[in-house]
């Protein structure tokens, strides 16, 4: 239900790209850097080029190498609302300063099991996400919704364990809606609608969702995208 058959499709590649790639990449911009000390002013905005082209590579190995990431959570209970607040902070002092916020709050939800870290990147992602849809309309808005549905359950593979996911919380937006022709394959990794995108946020966030025992999932049409974050609750 988290897209967990592509994640670990690419566990196997990112690891091998961290070994053969970021390793002869390092010596190339070594190489490029002993170069311009020598070189002139014309030659060094080519060796500066190998040197920036250098990073971005390293930084894109760097996103793959989360999905070999396979350490357990340090889990703790967590107030799923602070997580929320915490990122609505974040992106109302950055890049989402003109976009409206709605919250619609269960004052009662109980805190779920997990990482307040990797749940702030999730979320932050998402909201994120949002507000690229709703960038340029006067009346973009993001509203963040939490409730309690007890009746939601997920099948475990392999046994006849049933988990429950009485924890959702969802990310709305009024923008123009998620392409149809993504939509069924928008959390595996490399698919973007976005010219410059990469493709990897929405996989590392179903990652981090699955990680964590739960289930993502999205809705879509012109004025209202929703995505819903299912998860287990704290238990003693």
């Amino acid at each position: 239900l988290t897209q967990r058959h592509a994640t670990r499709s690419v566990t196997s590649m990112a690891a091998i790209l961290a070994h053969e790639i970021k390793n002869p990449l390092a010596g190339i911009r070594g190489a490029a850097q002993l170069i311009e000390q020598n070189a002139s002013e014309s030659d060094r905005v080519l060796t500066r080029l190998i040197c920036e082209e250098s990073d971005r590579i390293r930084k894109l190995v760097d996103r793959m190498e989360v999905f070999t990431d396979r350490r357990p959570l340090d889990s703790k209970p967590v107030n799923i609302h602070e997580v929320l607040d915490h990122v609505k902070n974040l992106a109302k002092s950055g890049f989402a300063r003109d976009v409206a916020f709605t919250e619609d709050y269960d004052p009662s939800l109980p805190a779920v099991t997990g990482e307040k870290d990797r749940l702030i990147q999730v979320f932050l992602n998402l909201v994120k996400n949002a507000a690229d849809a709703v960038a340029g309309r006067s009346d973009g808005e993001i509203v963040l919704q939490t409730a309690y549905r007890p009746g939601i359950h997920l099948a475990v593979g392999g046994s006849r364990e049933r988990l429950a996911l009485p924890l959702e919380i969802s990310v709305r937006d009024n923008g123009p809606g998620i392409p149809a022709e993504i939509l069924s394959t928008m959390f595996e990794p490399f698919v973007t609608s976005k010219p410059k995108g990469q493709g990897l946020g929405l996989a590392i966030v179903a990652k981090i969702v699955g990680d964590h025992g739960g289930t993502i999932e999205c809705e879509s049409e012109p004025r209202r995208t929703v995505i819903r974050v299912r998860l287990p609750m704290h238990r003693q």
